[in-house]
């Protein structure tokens, strides 16, 4: 990547917030409960940020799952560059394994990119990529999806026949819904979504996760 390739231009960005006002979050590269174990890098404050074009087509989303009795609960938006180089950086560091046995019981640091669990590239950074799943609006509970939000194995690959059909069922509920409202899914990732038609689909951004940055 080159220096032409990045930008911190966040004009055409909205926090999800306003546009689905009630979003449940739990962003969690704000926290310390993430594959490396740290707060990462530009994840400023935890909330959920998107282009215009990602977070009107969510809401479309939300509005479906809502009539079905579901909620959306937002993981990761847009993630700043910064943010991918950190998970570079740790993913060179060979001794901080401390989170291994919750992320990725079965596999190296170094599967990790190569099974394309993690990019060097993210398309977070281009700000129309989600991570997500659905909340049953009676229980308060997350859907059984079969295995938890970056849980990188097997079982998290969207044809995972190994989970119960009503995991898989659930997976399919967001899955279709995504799809039939303009996301791609990841195979490798069921709660991963980019938006087809995505407005900058060579620009990854770098501005930090922050409302007041947005708002300034």
């Amino acid at each position: 990547m080159n220096n032409t390739d990045i930008t911190k231009d966040s004009s055409g960005f909205v926090l999800l917030s306003d546009v689905i006002p009630g979003i449940v979050q739990e962003i969690r590269y704000f926290s310390t409960y993430n594959f490396v174990g740290d707060r990462i890098d530009g994840y400023e404050e935890p909330c959920s940020i998107l282009t215009k074009e990602a977070a009107r087509a969510l809401k479309a989303v939300s509005n479906e799952m809502m009539v079905q009795g579901y909620r959306l609960k937002i993981f990761d938006s847009y993630r700043p560059a910064c943010a991918v180089r950190h998970f570079v950086l740790w993913g060179i560091e060979d001794r901080d394994i401390r989170m291994k046995p919750y992320f990725y019981p079965d596999l190296e640091k170094q599967e990790l990119f190569m099974k394309g669990y993690i990019a060097k590239l993210s398309s977070h950074s281009r700000g129309s990529t989600v991570d997500l799943t659905l909340i049953d609006m009676k229980s308060g509970k997350e859907l059984d999806m079969g295995s938890p939000f970056d849980l990188f194995s097997e079982v998290s690959h969207l044809d995972c026949r190994t989970v119960t059909d009503g995991q898989y069922e659930n997976r399919m509920i967001l899955q279709k819904t995504m799809v039939r409202n303009g996301f791609r899914p990841l195979e490798c990732e069921w709660w991963h979504f980019t938006l087809d038609n995505e407005p900058y689909p060579d620009t990854y951004f770098e501005f930090p996760l922050s409302s007041e940055y947005l708002r300034r």
